[in-house]
């Protein structure tokens, strides 16, 4: 199975994700990379976020933000599995 690619934005660490990155790095089964910029600004200067496989996850708190990416790959997850299943199936 692929590994969920979490990423974060350098500029974006004022708000504390990198506490985050660093937690989430310590895990084989996430891929975890730091870029210097995502390209999205606004999102960058409002709230702490980051891509879970490309989609973006912001919250109010980085606590929040934390669980919100767990959340987001479990969900994927699950999908990816049940369009397996699904393709298996046909």
């Amino acid at each position: 199975m692929l590994k969920p690619i979490i990423e974060f934005c350098a500029s974006n660490m004022h708000h504390g994700t990198d506490r985050i990155m660093n937690r989430l790095e310590q895990n084989p089964d996430y891929d975890v990379i730091e870029y210097g910029c995502l390209g999205n600004c606004g999102e960058c200067y409002l709230a702490p976020f980051g891509l879970v496989n490309g989609e973006i996850i912001a919250a109010e708190t980085v606590d929040e933000l934390e669980q919100l990416i767990l959340e987001a790959v479990e969900k994927q997850q699950a999908e990816r599995e049940a369009l397996d299943r699904l393709i298996d199936d046909m």
